[in-house]
């Protein structure tokens, strides 16, 4: 049995690394948090540097904490932040543009005539949540030199000199042709990016090249974009079965097996991962808010702190009436609007803060209902359980509302860091090329197991009230002369 792995995930609000050993389990941790702003007008951007510096600061912490060497490195990231860079010298030409900034919406309008035939090549609506729009917006407005990437590319490329990315982070850009897995001159045109060099498509379990920036020489032998790596690690790996990350966001993903499936309900269709030459493919849904939706009513001083969300709203019986629609940073999967602002309705002069709190915690596991029954149309076949991941999974209320707005029981992970231990997987595949997909994954095993209490009738009546509210708003834009965006 070969040694440990240092497995690091990148994400929107900080890096956790985790030192993973086959046998022993987790022996190291390590965080750096990073700061994005949010700005006017929808933008969301982060420094470079502070995300290569949380990767770094959080691989050494774990690697201290461990007090034994690994044999290989693994990476995950946030999959559609983007930056230019100069790849003679690696400096950051940009800030980054993160995931959910919404400031490439004019750019996707533009595209409308062309939006069909884009999401036929690529799986992918036209939206600016996805890199290409983000890229064409920096070449248009910031910079034509260097080079335009998904910030996984500048990483790999600072760690190690490669300019490589995995499949399913390539899958993530609006740029890839989802049956070739090769880069898409069609897509590339479309956004004006026809020229650009971009970096070479390879399988997640990919030796890259040697690092040095955690210490010793390490091979980086594991790439995959953060929400396949989570699916990966929950063994979520049969058509059909799905998972749900809730960090930042919500992200439901199921899987499709060996070929690609569109979707018809307004799902993406992706890359789940590559490994050693074989593909499998998977439907996407997204919440853009979750857990930044909680931070929100936290900014507001309504609860303190994600760990009040229980003791809050468990202090009332139900909503009380309110409806919460938390589309805070616009509306993903499965309506693809932006520009729909977040809505709280049926206040009254007797709602209190638990009331808020479970507004928010149905809104959000709404959302999530609404991403698993388009899945389940596509498939042809209900969803039979929701594999959970994810902070904001300690909630019993919010879980608890998961399972009962589902109707389907809600099984949460064992693992907290499911996504660190999905590309564990992945660099410990790329560093033993013999051994098995099951043989790297972590036996799963749930914490908790979550059972609907509510009838049917109250379920769907409780997702009417949101569907209801969703389709005020939906109105309201229409109605003042906004579009799709």
């Amino acid at each position: 049995m070969t040694g440990p792995v240092l497995a690091v995930d990148q994400g929107t609000s900080g890096t956790k690394a985790l030192v993973v050993h086959p046998e022993r389990g987790v022996l190291g941790t390590g965080f750096a948090p990073v700061h994005p702003r949010a700005l006017p007008g929808g933008r969301v951007e982060v420094d470079p540097g502070e995300l290569y510096d949380s990767v770094v600061a959080a691989g050494r912490a774990a690697l201290a904490e461990a007090g034994e060497p690994v044999v290989a490195v693994g990476l995950a990231n946030q999959g559609e932040t983007v930056l230019a860079w100069d790849p003679a010298t690696g400096a950051p030409l940009t800030d980054a543009l993160v995931w959910q900034d919404r400031r490439a919406a004019s750019i996707c309008a533009e595209l409308d005539a062309q939006a069909r035939e884009l999401t036929r090549i690529t799986g992918l609506p036209v939206d600016p949540y996805f890199a290409a729009p983000k890229m064409a917006w920096i070449r248009r407005h910031l910079t034509g030199a260097g080079v335009v990437t998904t910030s996984d590319a500048w990483l790999v490329h600072r760690l190690t000199g490669a300019f490589v990315t995995d499949a399913a982070t390539a899958g993530r850009t609006g740029l890839l042709d989802l049956d070739t897995l090769a880069w898409s001159e069609t897509a590339l045109d479309a956004y004006g990016l026809g020229g650009e060099r971009m970096p070479r498509v390879v399988d997640a379990d990919t030796p890259v090249g040697t690092t040095t920036a955690f210490g010793p020489p390490l091979p980086l032998t594991g790439l995959l974009v953060d929400q396949q790596a989570a699916l990966l690690a929950q063994d979520v790996t049969a058509p059909g079965s799905a998972k749900c990350t809730y960090g930042t966001g919500a992200f439901l993903l199921a899987q499709t097996g060996s070929a690609p499936r569109r979707s018809d309900t307004g799902l993406v269709a992706c890359v789940a991962w590559r490994l050693a030459g074989r593909t499998a493919y998977c439907l996407d849904g997204q919440v853009y808010t979750a857990a930044s939706a909680v931070r929100w009513l936290t900014g507001l001083g309504v609860i303190a702190g994600p760990e009040e969300l229980d003791p809050v709203g468990g202090a009332v019986p139900d909503a009380g009436g309110v409806t919460f629609v938390p589309a805070l940073a616009g509306l993903a999967a499965p309506w693809w609007r932006g520009d729909v602002r977040g809505a709280v309705t049926g206040l009254g002069l007797d709602t209190g803060p638990g009331h808020l709190v479970r507004a928010l915690c149905e809104g959000i596991a709404a959302q999530v209902t609404e991403l698993a029954g388009a899945a389940a149309a596509d498939l042809g076949a209900p969803l039979t359980t929701l594999r959970v991941d994810g902070g904001l999974t300690r909630s019993t209320l919010l879980m608890q509302t998961q399972a009962d707005l589902l109707q389907r029981p809600v099984e949460v992970s064992a693992l907290p860091d499911a996504t660190a231990l999905g590309v564990a997987a992945v660099a410990r595949l790329g560093h033993e090329p013999g051994l098995a997909v099951h043989e790297a994954v972590p036996d799963w095993k749930p914490s908790a197991a979550y059972e609907p209490q509510v009838s049917a009738d109250e379920a769907a009546e409780r997702l009417g009230r949101f569907r209801t509210a969703v389709a005020r708003l939906l109105a309201d834009r229409e109605g003042s002369g906004g579009g799709a965006a």
